[in-house]
This record gives C-alpha cells, sequence and structure tokens, in this order.
C-alpha cells in the first residue's frame, strides 16, 4: 500500500525539523553579522557629508539596519509567520544558547505581566527618538546591544533551553505578534489527532518548545516562532495553508485582548507615527518657538542648557545636533500626545461600532480593533522604508515612483481592513443592514490613519 504523500506546505515543516542544526548555524551566522553592523561603527568616527552606503561602514550598518533588515522583518511576518524568530533572530538564539547553560530559575510572577510587550514598544520607540537610534551607532548599540544583552541575561536566570526574554519582555514581541496574525501559514494542530495518539501505537518524542507556547491549546500564530520543531508531533501537527483574515475574524472573539488594542491604537498607530513624523511636523517648530519666548520672558533658561548626556537625549555637538532640555520635553510631549489624540481619535468610531452591533461588550471592541492591524503594519513599514528612500536619494538613486508605491500601499492595507471589519461585524450583526452599518461607523477610524500619512508624505 503506498503511503500518501503530505501536501507541500506541511513537507516545509519536516524540513525544518529535520535540519535543525543547519538552523542552529544559521542564527549563529546572523549573530556575528549582528554583533559586527552595532559594535564595529559605534568604534569609528562619525561619517561626514561624503560618506555613502558603499564607502562608510557607519552608513552602511544604518542601510541595513533600518533600511533593509528592520522593514522586511516586518513583511516577513505577514508572509511566512514569525519564521524570523524561530530560525534567524539573534536575540532568540541567544537567549536560548545562555538559558541552556544557566541557573533554571523558575520564570517569576511579575515577567508574565500582560503588559510588558506594550510597555517595552513604547519605552523603545520613545527612547530611541530621544537619542537618535537611527542616526547615530552608539545610540544603536545602546538600544539594540542593550536589548541584546538583557535578553542573555534573562535567558542565563530563567528557564532551561527556552526563551523566556521573547516571550515576555522582547519589545517587539508584540507587534510580530499582532502581525504574523495575518501569516497564511501556521502550525495547525488537529485536537482529534491528538487524543487519537495517546496508546501504544505511536512513539512520543518529547519538544523542547523555546517561546514556551501551550502546544496542544495552539489556535492561532502569534506566539509560535515557526522553528519547526514540533512538526508532526502526535501526527497532529502539521504545516498548513489558511486564509490571511482567519485569526483575526475567527480568533479575535476570544484572542484579542486589551494590552493588543492598546498596542495597535495607542502604540503602532500613535506613539510609532509620531515617531516618524515629528522632525517633519512645522507646527512643532512653531511650538516650540512660542514656549522658548514665553520662557523667555519669566527668565526661566535652564530648559535651553545643552547638557544633557548623549544617552540621554541626542548630543554631538560635531555633527551641530545637540538637543536641549525644551527639544527633549517638547519630543516627549509629541509623541505622547500623538499616542493619546490617536488612541481616542480610533476608539471612539470603533466604540460607536461596538455599541451598534448590541449592548457594550469590551472584548468586541477588542476584537473590532484588529482589523486595524493591515494598516498599522504598513504605517510601520513606510515609517522605516522612509530612512530606506532617504539614503538611497543620497546614493543618487532615482526614487520617482516611491510616493505612487506609497499610496498603493496605504490603499491595499485599507481594504484589507475594511474586509476584516467586514468578517468582524458579520459575526455579531443580525441583518446585512447592521453589518453595513457597522462597516460604515468603522471608516473614519481608516480616515484618521490616512490623513496622518497625508501629512506626513504629502501636506508637510
Amino acid at each position: 500500500m503506498r503511503v500518501p504523500r503530505r501536501p507541500l506546505v506541511a513537507g516545509l515543516g519536516e524540513w525544518l525539523k529535520r535540519h535543525g542544526k543547519l538552523i542552529r548555524a544559521t542564527q549563529w551566522i546572523v549573530v556575528v553579522c549582528y554583533a559586527i553592523l552595532i559594535l564595529v561603527p559605534a568604534l569609528l568616527p562619525l561619517p561626514d557629508e561624503t560618506a555613502h552606503v558603499f564607502t562608510h561602514l557607519t552608513v552602511f550598518a544604518q542601510f541595513v539596519f533600518w533600511g533593509i533588515w528592520w522593514p522586511f522583518v516586518l513583511v516577513s511576518m505577514v508572509l511566512v509567520g514569525r519564521t524570523w524568530c524561530g530560525v534567524l533572530c539573534p536575540e532568540g538564539a541567544l537567549t536560548e544558547w545562555a538559558s541552556s547553560k544557566g541557573l533554571n530559575r523558575a520564570i517569576p510572577r511579575w515577567m508574565r505581566w500582560g503588559g510588558w510587550p506594550f510597555v517595552a514598544f513604547v519605552g523603545t520607540t520613545v527612547y530611541g527618538q530621544m537619542v537618535s537610534v537611527y542616526q547615530y551607532p552608539k545610540a544603536v548599540l545602546l538600544v539594540l546591544g542593550g536589548s541584546t544583552l538583557a535578553a542573555i541575561a534573562v535567558g542565563y536566570v530563567y528557564g532551561r533551553e527556552k526563551r523566556v526574554w521573547c516571550k515576555y519582555l522582547c519589545p517587539v514581541n508584540g507587534v510580530f505578534g499582532l502581525l504574523s496574525k495575518l501569516a497564511p501559514l501556521h502550525y495547525r494542530v488537529d485536537a482529534d489527532a491528538w487524543r487519537q495518539s495517546y496508546g501504544p501505537t505511536i512513539r512520543i518524542q518529547p519538544i523542547n518548545c523555546a517561546p514556551l507556547v501551550a502546544i496542544r491549546k495552539l489556535e492561532g500564530a502569534s506566539d509560535c516562532h515557526m522553528c519547526g520543531r514540533c512538526s508532526g508531533h502526535r501526527d497532529a501537527i502539521a504545516l498548513t495553508l489558511r486564509s490571511p483574515n482567519h485569526e483575526v475574524v475567527n480568533l479575535g472573539s476570544h484572542l484579542a485582548n486589551g494590552w493588543q488594542t492598546l498596542l495597535i491604537l495607542v502604540g503602532l498607530l500613535g506613539i510609532a507615527l509620531g515617531a516618524f513624523q515629528w522632525t517633519i511636523n512645522p507646527h512643532l517648530g512653531e511650538a516650540k518657538q512660542w514656549l522658548a519666548d514665553w520662557l523667555i520672558e519669566r527668565d526661566i533658561m535652564w530648559p535651553f542648557a545643552e547638557n544633557a548626556p548623549w544617552w540621554l537625549l541626542t548630543h554631538y555637538p560635531e555633527q551641530r545636533d545637540v538637543f536641549s532640555w525644551l527639544d527633549g520635553g517638547l519630543l516627549l510631549s509629541y509623541l505622547m500626545g500623538m499616542g493619546v489624540v490617536m488612541g481616542v481619535g480610533l476608539a471612539l468610531p470603533l466604540a460607536w461600532t461596538t455599541r451598534l452591533l448590541g449592548p457594550w461588550q469590551k472584548q468586541r471592541f477588542y476584537h473590532l480593533s484588529q482589523a486595524l492591524i493591515p494598516v498599522a503594519g504598513v504605517g510601520v513599514f513606510l515609517g522605516l522604508s522612509a530612512l530606506t528612500v532617504s539614503l538611497l536619494k543620497a546614493e543618487g538613486i532615482s526614487l520617482h515612483w516611491v510616493n505612487d508605491a506609497r499610496l498603493l500601499l496605504l490603499t491595499v492595507a485599507n481594504l484589507w481592513s475594511l474586509s476584516l471589519f467586514a468578517g468582524i461585524v458579520r459575526r455579531y450583526a443580525a441583518t446585512r443592514t447592521v453589518t453595513a452599518l457597522g462597516v460604515l461607523a468603522a471608516t473614519p477610524a481608516l480616515a484618521l490613519i490616512d490623513y496622518a500619512w497625508a501629512l506626513t508624505f504629502w501636506i508637510w
């Protein structure tokens, strides 16, 4: 009797499982490249106006990290889930390695707090802007290198061959988890096959699930690092294809939560958007001038001091780039203000939609907010890729098509979010009329996001 062939996608999961050693070796190659790119530029003189991507390592590292690495890691989350985390991430490899050598202590209760992904993302985003992490290698070493050292330390103290840092404290864990909800690839657990596996006929091999996923109860792709170690386990787990809308529409009714909602509305669509646009907002300069005049009239001069250390506020006199305390306070206020304004502005239409669909339920509100994941993800990609565009233009490369491409990406993201709104609303609406009204009530949220990006790319 011929054994049925596995589907191609499931076979890919099996390949990852069989080639674990190759994956580990690849991870260490990435670790070495990562270390070179964050350590060496910090030891070199800052580049001058004549430096280019292929003539100065610092500019090259800047282009690789912020122009290619991070934007396309985000893209990979939407295409293949958290494969980056399980196969390539240097911090994941280092924290798991340290955990294999470490103290094997129990994970403390405070570390399991569900708000860390939001707090870590916001804190890293704001601090990165304060020290100009996109521009200066010492800031990169401080932010990324500090994160890596923390990952190693946490791995050494807690767990055994686990990725405790990735599970609870990684600053981008929450963002990656949200974007991977849209991935068409995921490891599906067949509950019936799992139950039938108990018995003498199947030999059960133990699995080291490094990101601490409760594999038997796995539903979505947010927590799974797509490493392939569990593929074929109990003949119940296989890499499979699904609709990109499946997890948000069908599982969000119980998997969505308040911290994810805050990360979407306040973090990605508020503070992160502010981080990408504050340097070009003309009104911020006007506000600074007004506030400076007000302070001078009252003989309050300390905010104009430029004596903050570089690790607290940007301080590079040789580059004519120094933040005063006034600059730092305005930047912090702007980012936090964007978080509040966008968070409230997006929550209102979502709350109205929630109420249209019946008595108020916060879980329904959380569910609806996940329809904004496509526009949130595209927004972060566009913001990061703006540096890519700037560096390529400095190399003399013509990019006249960029604004058209940005408009196309925003249009696709809007249509995707609308389709998610329609799918979610349909689950709660009693009639087609209510469904149409619900989707219509949610569209002001998209309009607000589009207006913010129109200011960034076309108006300011």
